[in-house]
């Protein structure tokens, strides 16, 4: 039995997500609340320089005269330019706090300080009920809508009123699709081609861009970006795939939740848009993998097929060689085209 990573292109599902801090801080949610994508989750504070002051060899004296000469504790709050302390002497050497800052850490002479503290904000980044709280780091949401995976992002999040500006897969979003009445939007295109288009998104304030392709020479560019981008299907001239095209287009106009957190195949994680939706019962969660199995629908990861979408009609009993010279695991695969491929397994993924 061979296992498959599953595609996750979904009308309906129960969409269970973490949010957590990369230090620790303060839960500002609680179990069962409500929360938007703007609301905060949990914040911290941090500092991104630590200063190091050794007062006691500086001066020449035992740790214990420099403790009595400092007299700091921590959690004492300095500012630059402090004396720590001054020797003695004809000309007496003095230390002072080099940066504004807060003692960590103080004895034996030694003097630690942090410096230059920011505050960081984790916000929810979807709509939906706090299922369960992450102790000093944040907490796990619950949710139900339309989900759909992409393979790039750009690590940014934000949510807003979706416009599809895609009339067909493969439409170039263009500088002169965009204007001001789209301030605010996430929009849809079929690929992105050129610079200028990035720079008219953010002249107009867009809140994101969902793509189907991106060419690659846009991506230092793309990361910088102040607003998501999620890239569906891969780089260059790729069409969006039926499955996302036809899901996304029935969802036009509706608010969406754009994550585009970079691809992590350790913990799971994948950029994708959430789009909430009602539910009368509450719809199954999707499984992360899946057996390969006739009669499956898959998406081709690699070319010449890459992006289409296709059901496998049979698994190969054994080995398979391919034109490349590979023995590998395959799958006979018809594509929505009408064309049959045999295709390496580690070259499909399940759509579901």
């Amino acid at each position: 039995m061979t296992l498959a990573p599953v595609h996750h292109i979904l009308p309906l599902a129960t969409i269970i997500r973490e949010r957590r801090l990369p230090v620790k801080g303060n839960v500002r949610v609680r179990v069962g609340q409500k929360v938007s994508p703007a609301d905060i989750v949990a914040d911290a504070t941090w500092s991104r320089e630590h200063i190091f002051l050794d007062v006691g060899r500086a001066l020449g004296i035992s740790g214990s005269a420099a403790d009595r000469l400092m007299r700091l504790k921590p959690g004492d709050q300095v500012t630059a330019g402090l004396v720590v302390a001054r020797g003695g002497g004809l000309l007496p050497k003095t230390i002072r706090v080099p940066r504004t800052g807060r003692v960590i850490a103080a004895g034996a002479g030694e003097l630690l300080i942090e410096a230059g503290e920011s505050r960081l904000e984790l916000r929810a980044g979807l709509s939906g009920i706090v299922r369960e709280i992450i102790p000093d780091r944040g907490a796990v949401i619950e949710t139900s809508g339309a989900l759909v995976q992409g393979v790039w992002g750009n690590g940014r999040v934000d949510s807003g009123a979706m416009i599809s500006l895609a009339d067909k897969p493969d439409a170039p979003l263009t500088p002169g699709r965009l204007d001001v009445s789209m301030r605010g939007s996430i929009l849809v295109g079929g690929q992105v081609r050129d610079a200028d288009t990035l720079r008219t998104a953010a002249d107009v304030a867009v809140r994101g861009l969902l793509l189907g392709s991106i060419f690659p020479s846009l991506l230092p560019m793309a990361l910088e970006m102040r607003f998501p981008i999620v890239v569906t299907d891969g780089f260059g001239s790729i069409p969006m795939n039926s499955a996302a095209y036809r899901l996304i287009s029935t969802n036009n106009k509706r608010e969406v939740t754009l994550n585009a957190e970079a691809f992590d195949r350790y913990s799971g994680a994948r950029p994708e848009v959430i789009i909430p939706l009602p539910f009368a019962t509450r719809p199954p969660e999707p499984h992360d993998v899946e057996a390969f199995a006739p009669g499956q629908t898959v998406r081709v990861r690699r070319q010449p097929a890459v992006g289409l979408i296709g059901t496998i009609l049979s698994l190969s009993g054994g080995l398979s060689t391919f034109p490349s010279g590979l023995r590998a695991a395959g799958a006979e695969v018809r594509l929505e085209n009408g064309k049959q491929l045999l295709v390496p397994l580690v070259n499909l993924e399940v759509v579901g």
